[in-house]
């Protein structure tokens, strides 16, 4: 059974969806989504494991003063662990999630007892993909978080789901529960994430590498790269998926 749960840490309030019972596995969400992404799995939670899937700050039913940076978010995620009582766990992310998930093991490395990194990459934003986020940011002042998903959405979804429509249909339903505010603040943290490059060779625990195959966005070759720099990282490349490979 999938529940809700809500808790002030720090001033934040911070929302996630849980199930089963066991070892802690925390998977973060991509942009610009929140924590239903993940809703099939907790369905099918393996005996033994606690799936937690947090909305990141302003995101989804999380509320707090604005987080500018994916450090905010992995304090958040630090802070739920403290909460739940948890040395360490399973750190996975998506996207944006996979960003905040080599955000917790730079800062608090003791406490990942292993990674998943899934369609996500070490490099910062070039450039052109700075100057794409302020755009979209525009986007969301203008016309809401609803139409940065539509501008998105042909880079989200791979071939094989765009021709049935599903996936995407998915993604409108649980961008639309965001706020203009989270998105904005969203975008400034994906800007101005860090290089992760550097600190790749001092993740010492297990770690898998996931890619959609079709992946616009973060493709195999970021997944490589990733995977090149982490002693002892798998890659798995999944067939037919695009930047939401989990969808």
């Amino acid at each position: 059974m999938t529940t809700r749960h809500t808790v002030e840490m720090g001033g934040q309030t911070i929302s996630w969806l849980q199930s089963g019972r066991g070892r802690t596995l925390i998977l973060l969400h991509g942009f610009p989504l929140h924590a239903a992404m993940w809703e099939a799995l907790h369905a099918t939670t393996p005996h033994g494991w606690t799936l937690i899937t947090p909305d990141l700050r302003n995101f989804g039913e999380s509320r707090g003063t604005p987080a500018l940076s994916v450090d905010d978010h992995a304090a958040d995620v630090l802070s739920l662990l403290r909460h739940l009582g948890c040395e360490d766990a399973a750190i996975g992310g998506l996207s944006m999630g996979g960003y905040v998930a080599l955000a917790v093991h730079r800062v608090a490395p003791q406490r990942c007892r292993a990674l998943v990194l899934a369609d996500t990459r070490a490099e910062p934003d070039a450039d052109e993909a700075k100057a794409n986020r302020v755009r979209l940011q525009a986007t969301a002042r203008e016309r809401g978080p609803d139409a940065v998903l539509e501008a998105m959405l042909p880079k989200l979804v791979g071939p094989a789901a765009q021709a049935s429509g599903s996936v995407a249909e998915q993604l409108k339903a649980i961008a639309s529960a965001n706020r203009a505010e989270g998105v904005i603040d969203g975008l400034e943290a994906l800007k101005t994430r860090p290089d992760a490059r550097p600190g790749l060779a001092a993740i010492t625990c297990p770690t898998l590498v996931m890619v959609g195959a079709d992946d616009a966005l973060t493709p195999p070759s970021a997944a490589e790269t990733l995977r090149d720099g982490i002693a002892g990282a798998q890659l798995v490349v999944i067939p037919d998926a695009g930047h939401m490979s989990n969808l």
